[in-house]
């Protein structure tokens, strides 16, 4: 099977989505090189360099670049969604998407319920999130617990190319709308890939390790934190079970109450801010759902509750890391029950 990263998963999804399906349409700020501006179309692709190459393929009726303001194009987004296409919109930062929240969740997200099922509004919207870059605090924030809290909104976070590719195909899909994240820090990771088209179903989660003594449960770029340290603990005999959401809306709360009866003992890590964020709600779920199976407190890994930090020291302080999870494994084994 061929390796691509994470970036090259993403293009080939919308590639062979919009070649299957003319009713898909991609717009944003420079996804195909800035309308109206001098210099080479197609320069860039979009701020990531996602989008290389759509222009040429699909021309600029299909391929919009947009003036920057989200709050406009997010809004066109949903009514085009609302008419018979199949937008993906895409949003540099997550941060930016606070300027158009009431056309996500007042609008976008209710459609379907206010018109009794009648309605559908097929979009997705695409953005970075993540700290690690040197983005600062504006452009650093892992937001999704934001549109987890949303009824009405499919949010997703792939760790890796394989995931990202087969869920953003079923993102544009799927009849709701969907909010797609994809962690800045992972464009670049590699892994395999098939050429063909493929879902990944929402709502199945992804078993990354397995083991019987502690159940981790890592989101998004997460994943490879917990994965080192889980490395490492095998080394001394603590075998882990590393489960993947995938999806955290729909979450798939049966995988992980399975394996919570399993191992007894659960290790939750997040990006997101500790208050209110998805670490909190896996775990009263957990806490709620598999109370009598659990040998320890839950334990959560996430960052301090404050801005992303600027500064480069500082923000790989506020970072969780493998060392944090290992730790926090250690001690909910020392539990005995």
């Amino acid at each position: 099977m061929p390796r691509k990263s994470f970036r090259q998963a993403l293009n080939e999804a919308l590639k062979q989505e919009m070649a299957r399906d003319s009713d898909v349409i991609v717009l944003g700020e420079d996804v195909c090189g800035g309308t109206g501006a001098s210099g080479e179309k197609d320069a860039w692709g979009g701020a990531f360099g996602v989008t290389k190459g759509l222009l040429e393929a699909f021309g600029p009726d299909r391929i919009l670049d947009t003036p920057i303001t989200e709050s406009a194009f997010v809004g066109a987004a949903a009514g085009a969604a609302m008419t018979g296409l199949r937008p993906v919109a895409e949003i540099m930062f997550v941060d930016f998407l606070g300027v158009c929240f009431d056309q996500i969740f007042n609008q976008a997200a209710k459609v379907r319920y206010m018109f009794g099922g009648k309605a559908r509004t097929p979009l997705v919207i695409r953005a970075t999130y993540g700290a690690g870059a040197g983005s600062a605090s504006q452009h650093s924030q892992a937001l999704y617990p934001l549109f987890t809290h949303i009824p009405g909104l499919k949010v997703i976070i792939p760790s890796n190319p394989y995931d990202a590719k087969g869920l953003l195909i079923q993102a544009i899909r799927d009849d709701d709308p969907v909010i797609f994240l994809e962690n800045k820090m992972l464009y670049d990771t590699e892994g395999e890939v098939p050429d063909k088209a493929y879902t990944v179903p929402f709502g199945e989660a992804g078993i990354l390790r397995d083991g019987d003594d502690v159940t981790i449960i890592a989101i998004g770029r997460m994943t490879a934190i917990a994965q080192a340290a889980a490395a490492r603990l095998a080394q001394d005999g603590i075998e882990c079970t590393l489960i993947d959401p995938r999806s955290v809306s729909p979450l798939d709360e049966e995988t992980i109450l399975e394996f919570v009866m399993e191992t007894g003992r659960v290790v939750i890590v997040d990006e997101a801010y500790p208050r209110c964020g998805l670490a909190a709600d896996i775990s009263s779920i957990i806490a709620e759902k598999g109370f009598d199976y659990l040998k320890a407190p839950i334990l959560k890994v996430t960052p301090p509750h404050t801005p992303v930090p600027y500064a480069p020291e500082l923000e790989e302080a506020y970072l969780p890391d493998s060392d944090q999870v290992e730790h926090a494994v250690r001690k909910v084994m020392e539990y005995a029950r």
